[in-house]
């Protein structure tokens, strides 16, 4: 066997601070094939982004690198001048970032700021200037002639993380380190950004490392697999082994976390209880074990050697009980993985919407006035008590804008907005009162949405005060309401900064049911949640769906968390629903090209070395709702519509209605070959934002 690329050995990172030394790595180690893609999952906070930037000699003051190798083509980085570090950085180690826009200069065009990358590593200014280009081709960048002196704002999402990828390979670099180069992004924009990582090992030979918290991304790129937890590495080995048989408790329940897009929704998700402890008191022994079904004495008291696992020995364990038994033994399953009980949803909705738009654009000015900009053009939807409806789309087709519109943050310009039989689409003073009592929202950042200043208790209590509860009541039941989302009544009095993401969250939603209310809007709230924690914020939100008969409006682009939770679905494009009915009905047989390929770029968490091949890749973005297409207006980027049958000029020039049998509906000339759309061979290079065909 050839050494590997790379080679981490007994890697140890510390932070000085308070006259003691804080280890946040312990003796990580693992290797990367030249050519391979390897994985590093795991919690927040479990390691991952610091063993990326250790690799780079990156890590932030007052940390340092204390113990440990780092080989890279034969050279110990650890060993290596801060002068020597700077013409590896870019030129043979290159890291994408999670965050593009934090990544990149706002005040600098983007073709400034990947020729600073050539030339700083000797390329002329001319040279500098033609492989600018070039790699704007590579990435996939429409038109780069005329985009390479555009500003980072001027660019999607997408397409600024594929400037950082291409920052990244200007100068070819062997290994790229990928940091959540995908968390923030919708599945279309994840897909592209994915299918561009794979083509470039393909191409260039390039070997990446890809840290990431989506197991399901993990399945269907990388060859070999790193879990972490508590700054140390807890199993290692093949993904597919891995996958087919996980030998240490923690990757186990990681995995089973995961809602799954095609799984069974009568089971709960097996949630990992607890949370990842802070770096800086770990628990003695096993750092997992506070968490672990199968901890035993020796877990408490000495941490376990990173070895092989007997029975599976192509993979390394750090787990007392799977190294002793030769491998790791059954788990019971628990009662929260057992199928749920259901309150019947009611007949008569709760909450409709019928043909409501939001018109952001349209104002007059001195001598004319401004084009509409419709956000969201003729909704109608309804939700009834016990209820979630699931409604999906990309950032920026109205999902969040049409939610607002329903509390009255973002006032409806057309339309009616029905609250348990009365119109409320005024918002007048007694139409306000009536929706703040029966409506609440839970925002996308919980951290945001409470207040820094305030302990829970005082946060509760606000909202208890605008129920009417008396002061003297209001302890108690600020007690049960944290017992209601799972949560220690004893945290009352403590800051948001004390809780982890997935416990402010919990927090959020146990504020907005203080008022009592009898629908839910959901907005994006677990899309920044690492998988563990998403499946306990989800399994409350059923919860209390089922216990309390709330009506849920559940907003996420993510399919595989609204499969499981949703009754129904409504998918968005473009300020208009394009598909809704029965969850059941639209996952098995999609009745449009959107909802198909939507569906086809979820990651699934099963190894497949082909699923990137096979994915449909949308080429560009949402266009303008300023000046949308004609006719459907998903027909420049649909997989089956006029850009690969030009015959299919109806799509051109007529406005498709929602309509179809029964509860499923669609809005599609052609909704009998949706499903195609997804298992078509061609990837689409659309027009981006265009109005004509």
């Amino acid at each position: 066997m050839t050494a590997p690329l790379l080679e981490v050995r007994e890697l140890v990172t510390e932070f000085a601070g308070a006259g003691r030394r804080l280890r946040a790595l312990h003796e990580v180690s693992f290797g990367v094939e030249a050519g391979s893609i390897l994985g590093i999952v795991g919690e927040s906070g479990s390691g991952k982004s610091l063993t990326a930037r250790s690799i780079m000699r990156m890590v932030p003051e007052p940390g340092a690198i204390t113990g440990g190798q780092v080989i890279f083509a034969g050279r110990d980085l650890t060993q290596l001048s801060e002068d020597e570090m700077r013409t590896i950085r870019g030129r043979e180690i290159a890291m994408v970032f999670q965050d593009p826009q934090a990544a990149l200069n706002p005040v600098k065009t983007v073709g400034w700021q990947i020729e600073e990358a050539l030339v700083v590593h000797g390329v002329s200014a001319r040279k500098a200037r033609e492989r600018t280009l070039e790699l704007l081709r590579q990435v996939g960048i429409p038109d780069p002639e005329a985009r390479v002196d555009e500003f980072p704002h001027q660019f999607s999402g997408g397409m600024r993380q594929r400037v950082v990828i291409a920052i990244a390979i200007a100068n070819a670099a062997p290994l790229i380190v990928a940091d959540e180069p995908t968390t923030a992004l919708d599945v279309t924009i994840q897909a592209q950004v994915l299918r561009l990582l794979v083509d470039l090992r393909e191409r260039l030979g390039a070997t990446i490392i890809l840290i990431t918290h989506d197991m399901g991304v993990v399945a269907e790129l990388c060859n070999d697999l790193v879990v972490m937890y508590g700054g140390r590495v807890v199993e290692r080995g093949r993904t597919a082994d891995i996958f087919a048989a996980p030998q240490h408790p923690y990757t186990r329940a990681l995995l089973r976390s995961m809602p799954k897009i095609d799984g069974d929704v009568r089971e709960r998700l097996s949630a990992v209880p607890g949370a990842t402890p802070d770096l800086s008191r770990l628990p003695p022994g096993c750092a997992f074990h506070p968490r672990c079904s199968l901890a035993e004495a020796v877990c408490r008291s000495e941490v376990p050697p990173l070895a092989v696992v007997p029975q599976r020995p192509q993979n390394r364990s750090a787990c007392h009980v799977a190294l002793r038994e030769g491998r790791l033994p059954a788990e019971p399953r628990h009662d929260d993985a057992q199928p749920a009980g259901r309150r019947p949803a009611l007949e008569q909705p709760i909450l409709e919407l019928h043909d409501v738009r939001v018109n952001f654009g349209s104002r007059r000015m001195l001598f004319r006035r401004t084009a509409p900009l419709l956000a969201v053009d003729g909704v109608s939807l309804s939700v009834r008590p016990g209820e979630t409806l699931g409604l999906v789309g990309e950032s920026g087709c109205g999902k969040t804008t049409l939610s607002r519109a329903i509390v009255g943050l973002n006032l409806p310009s057309e339309g009616r907005i029905i609250l348990k039989g009365e119109d409320v689409t005024s918002f007048d003073e007694t139409a306000s009162a009536r929706v703040r009592k029966t409506v609440q929202y839970v925002f996308q950042d919980p951290y945001a949405s409470l207040n820094p200043r305030l302990t829970i208790r005082q946060i509760l209590s606000e909202a208890l005060e605008m129920r009417g509860v008396a002061r003297a009541e209001r302890e108690v039941e600020a007690r049960k309401l944290l017992g209601l989302v799972g949560l220690d009544p004893d945290y009352l009095g403590r800051y948001p900064r004390a809780f982890s993401g997935g416990q402010r969250q919990r927090i959020g939603i146990a504020r907005a049911l203080a008022v009592e209310p009898q629908v839910l809007i959901c907005d994006e709230p677990v899309s920044a949640l690492d998988v563990s924690i998403q499946a306990q914020v989800i399994n409350v939100l059923a919860d209390l769906r089922d216990r309390l008969g709330l009506a849920v409006l559940f907003i996420a682009h993510d399919l595989a968390v609204v499969r499981h939770l949703s009754d129904r679905v409504a998918v968005m494009y473009l300020g208009r629903i394009v598909e809704e009915g029965p969850a059941a009905e639209i996952y098995a047989r999609p009745l449009h090209p959107y909802t198909a390929v939507l569906m086809s770029s979820t990651p699934r968490p099963v190894p497949d070395p082909q699923a990137m091949a096979r994915k449909v890749i949308l080429r560009g973005d949402v266009p303008s709702p300023r000046n949308p297409p004609s006719g459907c207006r998903f027909r420049t980027r649909c997989p089956i519509g006029p850009l690969a049958d030009p015959s299919r000029r109806i799509c051109i020039e007529q406005d498709p209605a929602l309509a179809g049998a029964g509860a499923h509906r669609s809005a599609c000339h052609f909704p009998e070959d949706a499903a195609r759309a997804a298992s078509s061979d061609k990837t689409l290079a659309a027009a981006e934002g265009t109005s004509t065909a």
